[in-house]
């Protein structure tokens, strides 16, 4: 199917602008930390239950699995760590807005990792993105509060999710370009192996409080979880690992990168911010550069 793999990669935006504001409803109820441990949990379930009714073949080699279990602590326990303290901070509008500039980072890591060379065209579209993003997180608006102020930690929580979810990327690309290799099956390898090295670290530390109990005290939160498990850890992880196994990690990064554009009217409708002409033109500017940055 003609452009199949770009098509993956642009329903893997919608997805994740709509898990962010899941998971940040839910960040804010229960905490960064049991949050990222209980969706991994679930999403292994559900994967498990996914993978098991459809009989994917679960047939990998030794590499596939190694490149998978490490891409699952680069990208999920690394990345989306500091991604969710990002929105605990920053919220998802600034949040996923940062994230855009996981493309330019996917493009530097390629040209070390997978002897891709970068063009004048290439740097060009980072430059771009770059000032976006900048332009975007440095907005003030003196007509009205927003929902999270911008942060220096929070900004820099932000930039080591993307760091997170761009080396994540390239790990995940090494073993689809090793063999044949499933997108459920993948994503359940990368989840659960995230959940076996997560999970006894917080529990360790004594982070970790018992969910049953948690969540019958706050079933909004429960709610917030499960949807937001749904779109992002079962389907929109899922996606982006088929995206990238059908076309170029720097197309697919890009077009999941139109998450800010899908996110800001959502910013605007549902959580009533007034958003002024630098966050409109900074989210157009960012999506301009990673455009670029691929036009190659």
């Amino acid at each position: 199917m003609p452009y199949f793999g770009e098509i993956i990669a642009l329903i893997t935006a919608f997805l994740w602008s709509g898990t962010s504001f899941a998971f940040m409803e839910a960040a804010k109820r229960i905490g960064s930390l049991q949050l990222n441990i209980n969706r991994m949990i679930l999403a292994s379930l559900f994967l498990m239950i996914i993978i098991l009714e459809a009989g994917f073949s679960t047939d990998l080699s030794l590499k596939q699995v190694e490149y998978l279990i490490v891409s699952g602590f680069v990208g999920l326990v690394f990345g989306d760590s500091f991604l969710f303290k990002a929105f605990q901070l920053i919220g998802a509008r600034l949040g996923m807005l940062i994230m855009a500039l996981v493309p330019a980072m996917s493009s530097l890591l390629a040209f070390f990792f997978l002897d891709e060379s970068l063009s004048i065209l290439a740097i060009t579209g980072m430059a771009i993105t770059i000032s976006g993003i900048v332009f975007v997180v440095v907005e003030r608006s003196s007509e009205s509060i927003p929902l999270f102020r911008s942060s220096p930690l929070g900004i820099f929580y932000g930039v080591l999710g993307a760091l997170g979810q761009a080396g994540g990327l390239i790990l995940a690309k090494f073993a689809f370009t090793d063999g044949e290799l499933n997108g459920f099956v993948a994503a359940f390898i990368r989840l659960s192996s995230a959940v076996l090295i997560f999970f006894p670290v917080v529990l360790l530390i004594k982070r970790y409080k018992n969910p049953i109990r948690l969540y019958k005290k706050n079933i909004p939160a429960l709610k917030a979880t499960v949807i937001g498990t749904i779109l992002g850890p079962v389907l929109g992880i899922t996606c982006s690992l088929v995206a990238i196994a059908n076309t170029k990690i720097g197309i697919a990064s890009t077009l999941m990168s139109l998450m800010p554009v899908i996110m800001l009217p959502i910013a605007r409708y549902y959580y009533k911010e007034k958003l002024n002409f630098r966050a409109i033109a900074g989210a157009f500017i960012a999506v301009i550069g990673v455009i670029v940055l691929f036009m190659v």
